[in-house]
């Protein structure tokens, strides 16, 4: 097994398959195997069995309890967990809602320095612009500005963007798997400008959000800048303590 891993880090792989494990054949709080017998059962190392469950315990999939053993969390997928759920068009579906995107605008620029040190590219490297409204039964919650590498996405154009959801383009047209984003947030209040395009008062309380997105090769793929309305979104997150 540890030699059939070949077109990414090995523990990766191992990752994918306990998800698919947890997903399919496991409920919350099921004990999964101990690292001695995860490590029989796939064929790889002990230190390759312990950087999966570090990976999967840091996106929430299992919890340790101290003496105990590893066991499948309860990850609640009808919440609007804005740090967990990537896709916005997943995470409306999920929650019974009709999702609409509307690109307002998509156009090549130049990295400035800003930008450049979060996509992790030099000054003035060509990068795509991409700016939309996204919404939920008509109802607008979200403004995003997404920057992008040129140099992964060559192709990409307008047509493109319009055929599907943007995660889907990135797995589907241009071999780029998500493996992990990290996500800040922060309250405020709402501008002029975002209030008319969200609909809500200006002065009214909205949540700004920075994602990075990296890949299998841990390349950031993907920054972006969003402006979501707090009435319609909440934060999740979950303290696990091992002892």
């Amino acid at each position: 097994m540890e030699n059939s891993f070949k077109s990414k880090a090995l523990y990766y792989q191992l990752v994918d398959l306990l998800q698919e494990r947890i997903e399919k054949q496991m409920i919350p709080h099921d004990k999964l195997p101990s690292e001695r017998e995860l490590t029989a059962q796939y064929g790889v190392s002990r230190t390759t069995v312990r950087l999966a469950l570090q990976e999967l315990e840091s996106s929430g999939y299992i919890y340790r309890r101290h003496g105990k053993g590893t066991f499948v969390s309860d990850i609640q997928k009808k919440a609007a967990d804005i740090a967990g759920a990537y896709s916005f068009t997943e995470q409306m579906k999920s929650l019974g809602r009709h999702p609409d995107t509307r690109i307002l605008s998509f156009e090549q620029i130049e990295a400035d320095k800003f930008i450049a040190k979060h996509l992790n590219l030099s000054l003035g490297e060509a990068i795509y612009k991409l700016s939309r409204l996204r919404s939920a039964d008509r109802e607008p919650l979200m403004i995003e500005d997404t920057y992008l590498p040129v140099k992964l996405f060559m192709t990409l154009d307008d047509k493109l963007l319009r055929s599907k959801p943007l995660y889907d383009l990135f797995s589907e047209d241009f071999n780029q798997t998500v493996r992990l984003a990290d996500e800040e947030l922060y309250a405020s209040i709402a501008s002029k400008e975002d209030a008319k395009q969200l609909m809500i008062n200006e002065g009214a309380p909205v949540l700004h959000l920075a994602r990075q997105t990296y890949n299998m090769k841990n390349e950031i793929i993907e920054f972006t800048l969003s402006v979501a309305r707090a009435d319609q979104f909440h934060y999740q997150i979950r303290h696990i303590r091992n002892s």
